[in-house]
């Protein structure tokens, strides 16, 4: 009898630590972290279709963040942070201006170099796309894929709310020769 009874005690040991398991994976992916796989081409080279990656739920935004998003068509997007709260976006020959003062989209530069002709990005205003507004309002982010000529992103979608997004990120876990932090 007193075998029993442990065995009962032993189970239930077992059980308790496998739903405190089950407990701490399912609060750490929906709360802080979650994996994601990259759905086609438009952040090459940066990333590419397949790529799985870390979306990080924690933390604020920064200009030229990656963030996963939920998009109007009911799928998540994966696009980078270009304009914040306050911010008018312009772009003028393959320029960036926030606020009319230029700025410099380095990881661009590996796809700038493969180019044969023409600009990466269009020329556009912020009001070319949200006519009723002039600078980004708050709760709300500018977003494009660094793959400027096929990527539908604020361009076509118009600013984000940020409630929207999902998180922030930059590491790739797989495939694994190719694990990096990219910025």
């Amino acid at each position: 009898m007193e075998k029993t009874q442990k065995e009962k005690n032993e189970l239930w040991e077992w059980i308790k630590a496998l739903l405190i398991a089950f407990a701490i994976a399912a609060f750490i992916r929906y709360f802080l972290f979650t994996p994601i796989v990259v759905d086609g081409d438009s952040m090459m080279p940066t990333l590419e279709d397949g790529d799985r990656m870390i979306v990080n739920k924690i933390g604020g935004l920064d200009r030229f963040d990656i963030v996963v998003f939920h998009a109007p068509e009911e799928k998540d997007y994966i696009k980078r942070v270009i304009g914040l709260p306050g911010d008018h976006v312009e772009y003028k020959d393959d320029q960036l201006y926030i606020n009319g003062e230029p700025i410099a989209e380095p990881y661009l530069d590996p796809y700038k170099a493969q180019l044969t002709e023409g600009n990466l990005t269009g020329d556009f205003t912020l009001q070319d796309i949200e006519p009723k507004i002039d600078v980004i309002p708050e709760g709300h982010v500018f977003v494009m894929g660094d793959n400027r000529r096929f990527s539908k992103d604020s361009r076509h979608i118009g600013i984000v709310n940020q409630d929207e997004i999902i998180g922030r990120t930059n590491i790739i876990f797989w495939p694994i020769n190719e694990i990096k932090i990219v910025k």
